[in-house]
C-alpha cells in the first residue's frame, strides 16, 4: 500500500549559487558525506547536487513532514543501488517518521526517480509498506 507521495522542481542555477555562495557550508549542510563524494566527481556537480535536493525535498512530502518536524536535510540521502537505481536512505528523526507511517507488519519501501532537463531538476517521491513475509 502506498502511504506517502512526493515530488519537487529544483533550480539547477539556483543550487550553483548556493555552491558559489556557500560553498562547503552548503554541502556539508545539506548532503550526506556519500552524496557530496558522488556529486563532486560529476562534470557539473550543481546538476547532481540539484536532484538530490529534489529528492530531499519530495522525500519530506511524502513523509507529510516538509522540512520542519525535526527532519533535516542529512537525515536523507540519495544512495544507489547495485543496478544504479536511485532511492533514500533515511536516518534520524525522518526515519522516525517513516517507521510511525509505516503499519504492523509492514516494511517500509521508498522508491525514487531522479530527471534533469536544464535549468531544472526533478524527483519523484513513493513510500509503499510491504507486507512482512
Amino acid at each position: 500500500m502506498i502511504v506517502g507521495v512526493g515530488a519537487d522542481l529544483c533550480d539547477i542555477r539556483r543550487i550553483q549559487r548556493s555552491l558559489d555562495r556557500f560553498g562547503d557550508r552548503f554541502r556539508q549542510r545539506c548532503f550526506t558525506e556519500l552524496e557530496q563524494a558522488r556529486s563532486d566527481r560529476k562534470p557539473d556537480p550543481a546538476w547532481s547536487y540539484a536532484k538530490r535536493f529534489a529528492a530531499k525535498e519530495a522525500c519530506a512530502k511524502a513523509l507529510g513532514t516538509g522540512m520542519r518536524a525535526d527532519v533535516y536535510w542529512r537525515d536523507m540521502g540519495v544512495v544507489n543501488q547495485r543496478s544504479g537505481q536511485p532511492t533514500l536512505a533515511l536516518t534520524g528523526h525522518a526515519r522516525d517518521h517513516l517507521l510511525r507511517l509505516t503499519p504492523p507488519g509492514h516494511e517500509p519501501r521508498i522508491h525514487l526517480t531522479l530527471s534533469d532537463e536544464h535549468p531544472y531538476a526533478l524527483a519523484f517521491v513513493v513510500i509503499e509498506a510491504l507486507p512482512m513475509a
